[in-house]
């Protein structure tokens, strides 16, 4: 151990749990809406929820929030105003808070968005995924190709500090072709961000059961190589395994996450790491993950509550840390993880051995082998 762990910036997330429909390759906490969405009783929850965790803000600011699903945007206007009006009630937002929205195209109203915008949403991410009416089908989106560049074009008109669009690759029977001409449709729409990100089998989905034939791993690594030009030639720079931003967008909420950073999660399901210095404890919270349990007032918000073990906090940081591109800190790790930077350097001397990490006085960064074997990275910590 070296000095005491020292606070770190701190998000909120914010979970609302329906979807009009279930994605068979989703492994989300979301249900399928049936019947009207309970807003005042969930919202109320919500707001009850951050009170309950009130003691871990600490006396910090907010510096993002992300109202994720679940699909946020079957919530009325009147809602989300709810909401962050009480947000805002119990807990101070940083002047510049990113507030970010997830919201599908098949959903998406310019009129209701408006409200939103209104109610303190500056940054929307829209899930579009494709742009092939055949790929939404499999997909099972709700939106058509058009629906989605509509929303694209209606989000670009919106008084907001950023939006990004979803984009998945590696789709079943997807050629290279196809991959990059959804990428180049995409980029057309000009929106400030993109998170391009291959689809996986996750378990205990409808594709884990049956699942689909995906392209083959010649093929993912050119769309990858070819996308990845593309976007760089329209200004993008990638600073995530799975995010390319223009200059000024990147994902606050994002990052925090990745730099082993601090967050409040509320709603069904919704995770908190949160920092304790005086106790020199790292805490993991869940909540409740059935809405039904959930809004049942008799019983108790927080599902689990456990204590980062010492010896996890390396692997976690860095399991973290290495989905940026960007140099990790060595002085960030000391200070959110307690330990010395010379029990990091000892733990990837392997990684660095196998040319997939270098290292500095000041950082360690990934290769450009490393980032391709990023799971070969953990693997060595884990040794």
């Amino acid at each position: 151990m070296t000095s005491p762990l020292t606070l770190p910036p701190l998000s909120l997330y914010i979970h609302i749990p329906w979807c009009i429909q279930k994605c068979p390759y989703c492994d989300f906490n979301s249900h399928k809406l049936t019947g009207d969405v309970p807003e005042a009783s969930y919202v109320g929850r919500l707001l009850e929820d951050l009170r309950a965790d009130i003691d871990w803000v600490q006396g910090r600011e907010i510096q993002s929030i992300f109202i994720g699903g679940g699909t946020p945007s079957v919530l009325s206007a009147k809602a989300i105003q709810q909401l962050m009006d009480g947000v805002r009630s119990i807990v101070a937002l940083s002047p510049d808070c990113e507030v970010t929205m997830e919201a599908n195209p098949g959903t998406f109203e310019t009129e209701k968005f408006s409200a939103f915008v209104a109610a303190g949403i500056n940054r929307l991410s829209i899930g579009v995924q494709s742009l092939q009416e055949h790929q939404l089908q499999r997909l099972g989106r709700i939106h058509n190709p058009q629906q989605a560049i509509n929303a694209a074009a209606h989000a670009s008109e919106l008084p907001l500090s950023s939006f990004n669009l979803d984009l998945m690759h590696g789709l079943p029977d997807q050629t290279v072709e196809m991959a990059l001409d959804d990428l180049r449709q995409i980029i057309a729409l000009n929106p400030p961000h993109i998170s391009w990100y291959q689809l996986t089998i996750e378990p205990n989905t409808l594709f884990a059961s049956q699942p689909p034939e995906l392209p083959d791993d010649d093929t993912l690594w050119e769309i990858y190589q070819q996308g990845h030009k593309l976007l760089e030639a329209a200004g993008y720079s990638q600073y995530e395994v799975s995010a390319y931003a223009k200059p000024g967008h990147q994902s606050r909420h994002n990052r925090n996450y990745w730099q082993y950073g601090d967050y409040l999660g509320i709603g069904c399901g919704a995770h908190s790491k949160v920092t304790l210095p005086q106790q020199n404890k790292i805490l993991r919270c869940e909540k409740v993950k059935h809405p039904k349990g959930y809004l049942d007032l008799t019983k108790p918000l927080r599902y689990q509550l456990k204590e980062v073990a010492v010896e996890d906090r390396l692997f976690e940081f860095f399991m973290n840390q290495f989905r940026l591109l960007e140099p990790v800190s060595k002085s960030n790790f000391e200070q959110t993880t307690a330990l010395s930077a010379e029990v990091a350097s000892k733990q990837l001397t392997e990684a660095k051995t196998l040319e997939l990490v270098t290292e500095d006085e000041l950082n360690w960064q990934l290769t450009q082998r490393g980032h391709r074997f990023l799971n070969s990275v953990l693997d060595t910590l884990l040794d």
